[in-house]
């Protein structure tokens, strides 16, 4: 079955409740939350990208990469842990349980460490896909509180990099 280690995922209880832990840490806030419609998007772009460029990346390691690239969010609520390491830690477990090889899940949580990273370059193509899909999945343009988003604060002025 095609991307059957992605359903797999997808259907995963540890990943199901990982998510629910970030919705519940993210109920009141005004900015953009990291959910399912989120890491989607961050995994469709990031796959039509890898398309455009030839980039040769499989399809299922970019999916397991936009999946999983936010998924330790609430730990970053809970006790102030940079996400992306806890996305990381996070997904070796679940790489693993779903059958993905030593070297994806190397290259895959490498990818989620670094998906903040653009200043200096990436470690790969896949992270560098990954935080380019990162930053085109949402939607900027119609915000209305765009203005005190600190990714406009940091100096940012382009809604979408590409």
């Amino acid at each position: 079955m095609k991307m059957k280690r992605i359903n797999d995922i997808l259907n995963d209880p540890e990943y199901l409740d990982y998510l629910q832990r970030i919705l519940t840490a993210e109920n009141d806030r005004i900015y953009c939350c990291h959910d399912m419609e989120h890491f989607i998007g961050v995994s469709r772009i990031a796959h039509i990208i890898s398309l455009e460029e030839n980039l040769d990346i499989e399809k299922e390691i970019i999916y397991a990469a936009g999946l999983l690239h936010d998924i330790g969010r609430f730990m970053e609520y809970e006790n102030g842990i940079d996400h992306a390491i806890a996305s990381r830690e996070l997904a070796e477990g679940i790489l693993t349980k779903h059958s993905f090889t030593e070297a994806e899940r190397k290259e895959i949580t490498s990818a989620i460490e670094n998906h903040r990273n653009r200043v200096g370059g990436t470690t790969s193509p896949l992270a560098d896909i990954i935080y380019r899909a990162d930053k085109l999945s949402r939607n900027c343009v119609l915000c209305d509180i765009r203005t005190t988003c600190k990714r406009f604060q940091n100096g940012e002025t382009a809604v979408f990099i590409y």
